[in-house]
C-alpha cells in the first residue's frame, strides 16, 4: 500500500504543477475568464482523482466494484457550464483533463527509461 499512497500523491503534485503551468499561458493568450474556466476543470480533476484514489483504497478491504459516481462530478460540472453564460465548457474540460496530462508525465519516462532494481 506505501507504493500507492507514494503514486497518488505523486500525480496529485504533478497535476498541480501541470495546472500551475498551464494556467498562466491560457490567462496571457486567451483571457483571465478563459483561465480561470480552466483552473475549474483542473480542480475539478483534482477531486476526480481524490475519488478514484479513495476508490481504490477501500477496493481491498470492503468492496468488489469501483463506485461510479466520479462520473456524476464531470456530468455536473458540464451542465452547470452549459446553463451558466461565464462559463466555457472546452476549457472547463481540457482543464479536467490536466489528470491524464499528469499521468503522462509520470508513467513516460519510467517506461521510456526503465530502471533495473
Amino acid at each position: 500500500m506505501e507504493e500507492f499512497y507514494q503514486l497518488k500523491r505523486n500525480l496529485l503534485l504533478a497535476t498541480l504543477v501541470l495546472t500551475g503551468i498551464i494556467f498562466i499561458p491560457v490567462w496571457i493568450v486567451y483571457s483571465l475568464n478563459t483561465a480561470l474556466n480552466y483552473l475549474l476543470g483542473a480542480f475539478t480533476g483534482i477531486v476526480y482523482i481524490r475519488m478514484l484514489a479513495r476508490d481504490v483504497e477501500s477496493l481491498n478491504q470492503q468492496k468488489q466494484r469501483l463506485n461510479s459516481n466520479r462520473f456524476a462530478l464531470l456530468a455536473g460540472l458540464i451542465i452547470f457550464a452549459s446553463q451558466w453564460q461565464n462559463l466555457h465548457i472546452m476549457p472547463i474540460f481540457l482543464g479536467f483533463l490536466t489528470y491524464k496530462a499528469a499521468i503522462l508525465v509520470y508513467v513516460l519516462p519510467s517506461t521510456l527509461m526503465p530502471t533495473s532494481k
